[in-house]
């Protein structure tokens, strides 16, 4: 034994950890990671894939390198070596520590779990709150309300709560995933039916319900009646609701002003586009979980041009291994760029104008877009001018001289001053992200209108 032997710190360190974090995150990530080697100063840990180290990296690293500093008394580097799992070990282990198979719940997709969901900056907040409300369902965050745009992975997170339940649950939990639209054919059936309290007695006994899209009840008034009372009922019984819209819940209409007040009453979190390293991320565990050989290179164009969303990178994905099988050829990055152009170029922002941006960032601060363009420069001008600017780059291919000329004749330096004191606002103004995105989603759906 040398005198940089780490594994007694390392053991020490997943007894500190297992006591910090719940149950299921440690199970998932932490029984995946074992002791491999020392070397001076470095202690080097073996993990099952690049995709899991790239997790491990994002999501611990600092704690381990704190926790190993602190027992060592030194600065101690983290390193990490793959190492495919053995599968007849595997499977022996899992036997060992799983003697009975949990049946999977109905009405869950089994790929829809938080093993499957990759956590990164836009979502890392919706994530650990659903993991934390998985552990203890009713408890705290309830209703729970996950909201933004098609494809960012609400209904995974939202199935994800339920199959944690399932499995952890050592009695059998009543548990119900549905669409806000079948919600609505049941209840409207059972009236036809005249079977009324077979609908409430499904729906008012269970303890955890999921719900899928709520902005579909808009404009049913009947349908939000029995919600209501269905929603009493639960919250009553301290049973866990969570729920899935496509906008925050303040944006909806035609929703009684008693069933916003029940939505927004838990925790509700806005999940937004993923950033290139989650995007990437995203593209690794597909390709993992497909079993298929795609080079990082190409993963790398696929994430730098899908900016959109998670079900667009899949999509992008499906395309390339369904050429590569058709064809029998090897993916290269020229056929890549070849095959994927129609969706590199649909998943970029639409024909966006700087007029519109102007107008809904002059509509959201009360001013007049012309404000925008003018010579003023009072802050009640200024800091929304500078919002248009950054938005205005953001999503359009306009160049800093260009939205310059366009919000009044301004050098590109004023545009890029703004951009970067519209950056600073975002890391020390917890309230600034939710003004960009709503006026974004106010311009994108002016836009998709026209």
């Amino acid at each position: 034994m040398n005198s940089w032997n780490y594994e007694v710190f390392w053991k020490e360190l997943q007894s500190q950890i297992k006591n910090s974090i719940s149950k299921e995150e440690f199970s998932m990530w932490f029984n995946n990671i074992s002791y491999h080697s020392s070397e001076e100063n470095t202690i080097i840990l073996s993990v099952p894939s690049n995709f899991f180290m790239d997790q491990i990296k994002q999501r611990y690293l600092p704690l381990i390198k704190e926790i190993i500093g602190e027992l060592s008394g030194n600065k101690i580097n983290v390193s990490f070596s793959i190492v495919k799992k053995n599968i007849k070990e595997e499977n022996s282990k899992q036997s060992n520590d799983q003697p009975e198979e949990i049946k999977k719940h109905p009405d869950l997709r089994e790929d829809y779990s938080f093993k499957n969901f990759v956590i990164g900056e836009n979502n890392s907040f919706a994530a650990n709150a659903a993991i934390a409300i998985s552990n203890n369902p009713g408890k705290s965050y309830n209703p729970f309300l996950i909201y933004g745009g098609v494809g960012l992975g609400k209904t995974h997170l939202l199935q994800a709560i339920g199959h944690a339940v399932h499995e952890n649950s050592s009695d059998k939990k009543k548990i119900v995933f549905v669409t806000a639209e079948n919600f609505t054919n049941e209840f409207i059936a059972s009236l036809q039916k005249n079977k009324p309290h077979t609908f409430k007695n499904k729906y008012r006994s269970l303890d955890l319900l999921l719900i899928d899209d709520i902005h579909f009840f808009q404009n049913k008034e009947g349908l939000q009646e029995e919600l209501f009372h269905t929603f009493n009922a639960l919250y009553g019984a301290k049973k866990q609701m969570v729920f899935t819209c496509d906008r925050p819940v303040s944006e909806l209409k035609n929703i009684t002003d008693r069933m916003k007040s029940r939505f927004e009453m838990g925790l509700n979190v806005e999940l937004n586009p993923p950033a290139f390293e989650t995007r990437l991320a995203i593209l690794k565990s597909k390709v993992e979980s497909l079993k298929i050989s795609i080079s990082n290179d190409i993963l790398e164009l696929i994430a730098q041009n899908i900016t959109s969303n998670v079900r667009d990178l899949e999509s992008a994905l499906t395309k390339l291994v369904a050429y590569a099988e058709l064809v029998n050829k090897k993916i290269t990055k020229e056929i890549a760029q070849k095959q994927l152009i129609d969706i590199f170029t649909t998943s970029k922002p639409c024909n966006i104008s700087i007029d519109l941006i102007q107008k809904k960032v002059a509509e959201y601060f009360n001013l007049s877009h012309i404000d925008l363009r003018g010579r003023k420069r009072t802050k009640a001008i200024a800091f929304p001018r500078q919002i248009g600017m950054y938005i205005a780059r953001e999503l359009t291919e306009y160049s800093t001289t260009e939205v310059g000329s366009d919000f009044g004749g301004r050098d590109h330096t004023t545009v890029m001053h703004a951009i970067q004191k519209i950056e600073g606002s975002l890391k020390s103004d917890p309230t600034m992200e939710a003004t960009i995105n709503n006026i974004i989603r106010s311009i994108k759906e002016n836009n998709s209108k026209q």
